[in-house]
């Protein structure tokens, strides 16, 4: 049995190295399509979006926080506009990404401790760019219009400590865990190359046994095989699951490190959830192989299965906000698992034990998935000897 499970590995590693539809998928789209991610997403995160300003109070107060607002990361002041038609028409045609309005008589209503309305304009097409516009907006507007009647206070004599704690009576910390700066490299790129692979390794491994049908090559490796449908599914395996390894390696070694502020080689956590997440994809792309003898609907099947699995994953849309059928959808593709266990263990950094009912998930994928492809693919070898017989 072991004898024909390494004929059949070092068989499969032959056509992986000579079949285009092996190697191309396999060996070649892996590494560009993981730099593709990358270099889309090279600026990271947002700065020095086109900001509008719209001054009504044309004051000492108004320049000040002007000037403070452009000072931060994400905002950069373009333009300035006297009315809210011409500021909504810029932020329509895309000319700004946001606006701030300095109503008028502010600084008398900030100094004589009455409500002030400063408004900002935000496109929340761009979630993310809307989000950090606003998020540091509000800290510059915030801080320095509480500066501002801390000095009052102060000049009246009132102690500095007294006129703080009257300014400002809670004190806020936040703090920003795990992707602090919003940046699309380092949290978009790792997600996408995980759902990128997956796609990949079951869009290939949806061939590896119908092509041999189609090929007339199933005859020869039912003869290496002692006709047993487990040593060719369990030698294929191994040598699909090695050239995963190889892409892990190029990943975690080269891209993550270089482009995604990755620790170099990820962690033992990492390796064991996507050699996990390659078993699942291996089990069901060769259980649609088995079944499907038709070259063409297991290509749609293997397409159809895998389109969706980064839009249903979770991974930048909270699963409970979805439809509930969506939500059943995305728990059949081993990708959802995988991304929640991908979080924990690349970026929270946590040990295998807090991720235990993911892996748990991942290889029910392959106990279901892969008796299944035995059962399909010992039928066909049986009517095959009966056949040649």
């Amino acid at each position: 049995m072991l004898r024909a499970i390494f004929k059949i590995t070092i068989r499969e590693w032959k056509r992986i190295f000579s079949l285009p539809e092996h190697y191309l998928v396999m060996l070649v789209l892996p590494p560009l399509l993981c730099f593709l991610y990358a270099y889309i997403y090279n600026g990271q995160f947002v700065k020095d979006q086109p900001v509008a300003i719209w001054d009504e109070a044309h004051s000492p107060l108004s320049r000040k926080f002007t000037f403070m607002l452009q000072e931060t990361e994400s905002i950069n002041i373009t333009q300035q506009v006297n009315n809210e038609a011409a500021l909504e028409k810029m932020i329509q045609d895309g000319t700004v990404a946001a606006a701030i309005h300095f109503p008028a008589r502010m600084d008398d209503h900030i100094k004589s401790r009455q409500p002030v309305y400063i408004t900002v304009y935000t496109n929340t097409a761009s979630v993310v760019t809307a989000k950090l516009i606003y998020k540091d907006a509000a800290k510059v507007l915030l801080t320095a219009g509480s500066g501002v009647i801390l000095q009052k206070l102060v000049k009246t004599g009132m102690p500095t400590g007294k006129a703080m704690a009257l300014v400002q009576p809670i004190k806020l910390s936040t703090y920003f865990l795990y992707n602090p700066r919003y940046s699309y490299q380092q949290y978009l790129v790792p997600g996408l190359i995980a759902v990128a692979l997956q796609m990949m390794m079951i869009m290939v491994t949806v061939l590896v046994l119908n092509m041999e049908v189609k090929k007339g090559t199933i005859g020869a490796l039912n003869i290496l095989a002692n006709g047993s449908a487990s040593n060719i599914l369990i030698g294929k395996t191994l040598a699909h699951l090695s050239i995963a390894w190889i892409n892990y390696i190029m990943v975690t070694f080269i891209l993550f490190p270089l482009m995604a502020a990755g620790q170099i080689g990820g962690s033992w956590g990492l390796f064991v959830i996507f050699t996990l997440l390659m078993l699942a994809c291996i089990s069901v792309g060769m259980t649609v192989s088995a079944i499907v003898d038709d070259v063409m609907v297991a290509c749609d099947l293997g397409l159809f299965y895998t389109s969706p699995a980064f839009v249903f994953s979770g991974y930048t849309f909270p699963r409970w906000g979805i439809p509930w059928y969506d939500q059943y959808y995305a728990w059949i593709m081993p990708s959802t698992p995988f991304l929640d266990a991908f979080f924990k263990v690349y970026f929270m950094q946590l040990p295998l034990s807090y991720v235990y009912k993911e892996m748990g998930q991942l290889l029910l994928f392959v106990i279901i998935t892969f008796p299944l492809a035995i059962l399909f693919l010992q039928r066909k070898l049986n009517k095959l000897r009966l056949q040649h017989v």
